[in-house]
């Protein structure tokens, strides 16, 4: 005789198992907890000195998503982002006519990021190098050709016109202490980025195709997809806009060096997969990236006003990753 005994399976609530409220309940916690912990953490100039770097770091990770998508990864946006930024200097500082204006320095600055983007599609498509080794050797090289340039000093900018714009704002509202919050131009910057980006990922019939390659490259392929297409178009994008970053970057502490943003490209990375990227390709959306650098810079910003050492802010965060990846396959099944 055998006794059958009832078991009742524990049910996770619906809401729980969106990756987005998993985000939400850590940066809540982190900025709830951070306030209370530092009463200069919620502080006006304290949320727009964060506000700013969140905006690039954000602006780096969402581009690398597209890339993650397809199943590649790039590992020169801090580099392309910091060699802009010693271009953009560059530029700005020589008479060399329509190229030192500060149209034309963009102009070119970005043109740059345009052709790194396409040098690095060209490997991974035409030469068959694995993503991994051809961003890399991008990364090291961007760094030693910009300090062969500067011979290691760094440039600034006296263009006031540039430099302004980083502390310019649009619109605002009214903050706790009666005082008024105005959005920093940078911001909006990444609005500027994220709406086509959302509708190309999102509403568009290449976006598709990014997804379908990061899924199986070679159904795509037979599916019709052009895929080098496809490849090009996410490394271009990349490139572009951390050269985009790097420009920023100038315009913000009004220096140009080819040793900034060192380190970037793994918080892009760390941020776009706490975001919900995969690795693995085919997943991966525009607001996660945004998110998880919001929360990096969120718990890098509060460790700096506790007097935390450094050391611990990379310990968290790696810790950080491992839990959200793991909350994260959980609820995927792939345990």
């Amino acid at each position: 005789m055998s006794l059958a005994i009832e078991t009742k399976t524990f049910r996770v609530p619906r809401w729980l198992k969106r990756h987005e409220t998993l985000l939400a309940i850590i940066l809540l916690v982190a900025l709830v907890g951070l306030g209370l912990m530092n009463d200069r953490f919620l502080t006006l100039d304290n949320l727009l000195n964060q506000g700013r770097l969140m905006t690039e770091i954000g602006l780096i990770a969402l581009p690398m998503t597209f890339v993650i998508i397809t199943g590649g990864i790039d590992l020169s946006v801090g580099a392309v982002a910091g060699f802009v930024s010693m271009m953009v200097a560059l530029l700005l500082t020589h008479d060399l006519g329509f190229a030192s204006t500060i149209a034309g320095a963009v102009a070119i600055s970005l043109g740059i990021g345009i052709f790194i983007g396409l040098f690095h599609a060209f490997g991974v498509v035409q030469m068959g190098l694995p993503p991994f080794i051809m961003t890399l050797a991008t990364m090291y090289a961007l760094r030693g050709i910009g300090l062969l340039i500067t011979n290691g000093a760094t440039i600034s900018i006296t263009n006031d016109a540039f430099t302004g714009f980083s502390r310019q704002s649009f619109l605002g509202f009214p903050w706790t202490d009666g005082s008024w919050f105005e959005i920093p131009m940078l911001f909006w910057m990444v609005i500027l980025v994220a709406v086509p980006a959302y509708i190309l990922l999102n509403q568009s019939r290449w976006g598709r195709y990014l997804f379908a390659i990061g899924s199986n490259k070679e159904a795509a392929r037979l599916s019709g997809v052009n895929v080098n297409a496809m490849i090009y178009l996410a490394y271009v994008l990349s490139a572009f806009c951390a050269a985009f970053v790097g420009v920023l970057l100038a315009m913000r502490i009004g220096i140009g060096n080819p040793t900034q943003a060192e380190g970037w490209e793994l918080q892009a990375i760390a941020s776009s997969v706490i975001g919900g990227t995969s690795l693995f390709g085919a997943v991966g959306s525009i607001h996660g990236p945004l998110i998880g650098s919001f929360i990096l810079t969120t718990i890098n910003n509060g460790a700096n006003l506790l007097n935390l050492n450094p050391f611990w802010q990379r310990i968290i965060t790696g810790a950080l990753i491992i839990v959200v990846v793991y909350f994260d396959s959980l609820r995927r099944g792939k345990r």
